[in-house]
């Protein structure tokens, strides 16, 4: 007889979280949707100023048992559409200024 998986049904996608600086009160590993833990929403929501002070991003997979630290990948993906759009947005400033230096 065959055990029946933990993995949720569906389980088997990339999940993206934020590691944010708060400040005085800290840093959190910030909560969000299931919806929202996608590779575009990340870049479209970090792009929106919706993170305060991102320091490190990862992405896991439970379904393929994987995680890594992927802010150096995010970091170069952001440049790119900043160079396309020709603006960098002010919330992204200092994390692409950080992430550049520790490359």
């Amino acid at each position: 007889m065959r055990t029946p998986s933990i993995v949720p049904e569906g389980g088997d996608h990339d999940v993206y979280l934020v590691l944010d600086d708060l400040g005085r009160i800290g840093r959190a590993w910030r909560e969000t949707s299931e919806e929202s833990t996608g590779r575009a929403m990340l870049i479209r929501e970090l792009f929106e100023g919706q993170y305060v002070n991102p320091v490190r991003i990862v992405a896991f997979n439970i379904g393929e048992g994987w995680s890594r630290d992927v802010t150096a990948d995010i970091a170069d993906e952001l440049r790119e559409r900043c160079i396309d759009l020709d603006e960098v947005p002010v919330g992204l400033e200092d994390f692409l200024e950080r992430t550049r230096q520790a490359t």
